[in-house]
């Protein structure tokens, strides 16, 4: 999978930028780019015309802050995608991609997740979206379907991109599914450009293009996205329907991972949690149960 570049970055988004988004009269002259021409951009943002080009070439070299930071309030960039150009004009001309060791929640990150106890749905996740450690109610909301003790090992780790485009279970799952898979996309393309020798995430990116022609639509459409708050409406296959929001905290001792807790908007989906994380503790608990009843020579 060939990473994204500053320059085919920029272009999209000089693509998608109108004179008329930005202000620029064009005195009804006949125009043959969808967008700002070269010049327009360069102008505007106080380079010349030659050094712009050479960017959307990426052959400018070294970039300054305060260049990456002129073009994005010309194309009026949102937060995101301001991060985003900036992490991709401090990429390697060549980057190199390298495979990292699985990665391991921070024991702070597991404390944290277990004081929240198994009634408050919430799930560790790592750079790539693989779900590094989860409570009973975090895995019955979102997973069900899968072996709870499945993040234990790297090898079989679930992978929340994964499920969402190429698991008919989660397609299902989510009622705004639509809105929610283009905050993925857009979460892996912000984190490709922070991560650009990740070979690991340039082999999820590639999978994913290949095998979801809905993945390869969106990751071709150049979106950028934060995510760290918003709705999750589920169409629950044992409780029904459920409406949570998501938030997620981020850890200052591993800044990849999130601890991405999950609370109901209203009481009905509040009711729908704790008879979910109810019929959670009730399987849980009839595994040591059948155990006993075997160790006692009373099971049958």
């Amino acid at each position: 999978m060939e990473l994204e570049s500053l320059g085919t970055f920029l272009k999209s988004r000089r693509d998608r930028t109108t004179p008329e988004r930005i202000g620029l009269r064009t005195f009804g002259v006949t125009r043959r780019v969808p967008g700002l021409r070269r010049e327009e951009l360069a102008q505007l943002a106080g380079v010349s015309a030659g050094y712009y080009t050479r960017l959307e070439q990426d052959q400018a070299g070294t970039v300054s802050a305060q260049v990456i930071d002129a073009l994005a309030r010309v194309l009026q960039l949102d937060p995101a995608e301001t991060t985003h150009l900036h992490n991709l004009a401090g990429q390697p001309s060549v980057p190199r991609l390298v495979r990292d060791e699985p990665e391991q929640p921070h024991p702070r990150v597991l404390t944290l997740l277990t004081s929240l106890g198994d009634t408050m749905p919430a799930v560790v996740l790592g750079r790539r979206g693989d779900v590094l450690a989860w409570n009973r109610a975090g895995h019955a909301l979102v997973a069900e379907h899968l072996d709870f003790t499945a993040p234990d090992d790297p090898a079989q780790r679930p992978s929340i991109p994964r499920l969402f485009f190429l698991d008919p279970h989660a397609r299902d799952l989510y009622r705004n599914w639509d809105e929610l898979a283009r905050i993925h996309v857009g979460y892996l393309r912000l984190t490709a450009g922070r991560y650009p020798t990740d070979g690991h995430l340039a082999e999820l990116i590639g999978e994913l293009s290949m095998r979801s022609a809905t993945f390869a639509t969106l990751w071709a459409a150049a979106e950028v996205a934060d995510c760290t708050v918003g709705p999750m409406d589920l169409r629950h296959p044992t409780v029904g329907r459920v409406d949570v929001d998501y938030q997620v905290w981020l850890q200052p001792d591993s800044p990849d991972h999130r601890l991405e807790i999950y609370t109901a908007r209203d009481e009905s989906s509040a009711d729908a949690l704790r008879l979910l994380t109810a019929g959670s503790a009730r399987a849980q608990q009839l595994p040591a149960m059948v155990d006993s009843e075997a160790s006692d020579g009373t099971h049958t």
